[in-house]
Parts: structure tokens; sequence; C-alpha cells
């Protein structure tokens, strides 16, 4: 296929992929049976991002005028894709970008998201037989293969080092995004930061899981902005979980803000277990600029109302809603396929 055949192929399978296509819709509803994280208003959220983000003709021709890319690879190569399984369609972006730049994508797909990709790569397929070439669904260990893009937790990250180590790779570790709050946000502000922070039930690596407050920070307006997403506490697994959390706080004595659907604690670390947002207090901003860029590997991205220097930064509302060239961790995927 060349290079215009894909984006017309790309393009067709957006308008393919709506709430009226039965194939989707079953299989939406396989996934949920299968993993009940993934809700099915979940998985449209996550269908709709990738339709209206990535699949669309002005934003593709866009975004590829800024490589060269060949409409054939002088050598095609075998990429290896291990994919995350924490969202829905979580992986997408990596298969969509080495199906552009022409290579062939070795896919692993993860036991809790097994249903979507298969069927996204079949509706390829069924708009364009041409698309089999480019693809193939690997269930046993991966062989024969020239690249790696491999995405997991710290530990995960680990074993994908060593075995994949003496491959040309990009490997994927645990990051989470942040948000700087001034004290001066709007009651539509904190509203929107609740999506950043509830959204996929905060699983996502671009879910705020850590608030940089200033001193003296008023609680109130924000406790009362997230209670309005209170909804997801009718959710079995987010429940057992926000109840286990505030279970260890009460035993261990913990101070902490609560609103029925979210606990708060002060604490010096990014990462947070689900229903559980931690926060740091900050005096001054032109210093904590300084120390989030030291913290860098640790952040996908900042929400806040005022950008942070050296860190891809968001509006309230907007972390979970990447374009297509908002590369995960900042590793430019289609440059690094090309180069």
């Amino acid at each position: 296929m060349i290079l215009k055949e894909r984006i017309e192929s790309l393009i067709q399978l957006g308008k393919e992929l709506t709430p009226e296509n039965e194939g989707l819709q079953a299989v939406v509803n396989r996934t949920y049976h299968n993993n009940s994280w993934f809700t099915v208003e979940n998985q449209w959220k996550a269908i709709d991002s990738i339709v209206q983000n990535f699949l669309k003709r002005d934003i593709l021709e866009n975004w590829i005028a800024s490589y060269n890319i060949p409409d054939e690879p002088i050598q095609r190569k075998s990429v290896c894709l291990v994919l995350a399984g924490n969202i829905p369609l979580v992986g997408f972006h990596d298969i969509l970008c080495v199906f552009v730049a022409g290579h062939k994508a070795k896919i692993k797909v993860s036991e809790k998201d097994p249903f979507l990709i298969p069927f996204i790569i079949q509706n390829l397929t069924d708009i364009n037989p041409s698309v089999t070439e480019h693809f193939e669904l690997v269930q046993g260990p991966m062989k024969d293969f020239d690249t790696v893009i491999a995405t997991g937790s710290n530990n995960s990250a680990r074993y994908f080092e060593a075995y994949f180590g003496k491959y040309p790779h990009i490997i994927r570790k645990n990051r989470n995004a942040i948000a700087v709050l001034k004290g001066s946000e709007t009651a539509e502000d904190l509203m929107k930061l609740g999506e950043d922070v509830f959204t996929y039930f905060g699983l996502g690596c671009r879910n705020v899981s850590k608030l940089y407050i200033p001193r003296n920070y008023e609680f109130n307006p924000l406790l009362e902005a997230l209670h309005e997403y209170r909804e997801i506490v009718l959710h079995d697994k987010y429940k057992n979980n926000f109840d286990y959390q505030f279970t260890l706080l009460i035993l261990n004595k913990v101070k902490y803000q609560g609103n029925g659907c979210i606990l708060m604690i002060e604490s010096p670390e990014i990462a947070s277990p689900i229903a559980l947002l931690q926060y740091e207090y900050y005096d001054d901003f032109e210093t904590l600029q300084s120390e989030l860029n030291g913290r860098k590997d640790a952040i996908q991205c900042v929400v806040s109302t005022a950008p942070i220097e050296g860190l891809p930064s968001f509006k309230f509302g907007e972390a979970q809603k990447p374009s297509i060239n908002d590369y995960a961790d900042g590793v430019d995927t289609m440059a690094f396929l090309l180069g």
C-alpha cells in the first residue's frame, strides 16, 4: 500500500467506528463483560476520541506533512508492539504510527483489552484487503522483529529492557498527570479538573493523580466540584478501592480530605492508588516549575491555567484528549519509526 492508500483507509475507518456499527456494539459489550473497568461509556469515549482526534482527513494530512514519509519504506520493518491495557484502546496511537510509516506491526494485545484492537484491524482489512500485510496479531512469544515499542508498569519495563534491550526500542514506564492549582480557579475549572481525575476511573497515564496547591488552600470548592462525579462510586470495583483506601487511612490515622467519592492526602508521591488523590503544597511557582522538571520522568503532562515550562501542559478537562502529535512520554514515535 502506498501512503495515500493508508491514509484513505484510516479516514474510512473513522467513518465506520460509530455506535451504529452493530459489530462494534457487540465487541464493546463483550469487552465490558471481560473487564468491567472498561465500561460501555468509557469504551465509546475512547473510540470517539480516536475518531475525532486521529482519523479525520485534515488532522492526518497535517500530521504527515511534518515528516518525510515515503510511499513505501526502503526497508519494511517488523515492529513488535506490546500494548498496555489500563484504559480502552490505549495502544491505538502506536498502531497508527506503524501503519502510516509503512511498516508491519506485530501486536501483542493486553488480556485486559483483547477484542477491540483485533476488531479495528479487521475493519481496516475489510476496507482495503492490502492492509493484511501490515498487521499480525501474536498470541505466543514474539519472534522475528526488528524494532520494539512496549508499554507497561515500572516492573514490566525491567523485563522489557532485559528482553528487548538489544533492539531499537521505545520502552514506556509508569507516568501520571499532575495538576497545578493557584487557588483562583473558577467552579467551572474545578469541574473540568474532575474529568482529568475521574475519566477511566483514574487508570490512565494522563489521569491527574497529584495536585500541587498553594499554602492555605481552601479545599471546600474543590471537594464540592469533585462531588459532582459521585456516581462513580456506583461502580463496584471503584467502590471497593475507595472503601479499602478509606479503611487504611482510618486505621493508620492519616489526615485526609474527602467527599464520598475521592480521598485526598498530603504526600510527596506522584502516582496514586485508585480513589486516592495526593496533594503537595508549594510556596513559589518558579521554584515549583524547577522541581517538576526535575521529576519529569514520572510526569506525563500537567493540567493548569498556567503552563509549566518544559512539560506538556493542558487546560482543565483536556488531559484525556491528546492530539495526534501528543506523543506518550514526549518521545516522537513517528520520528523513531522513520529513523
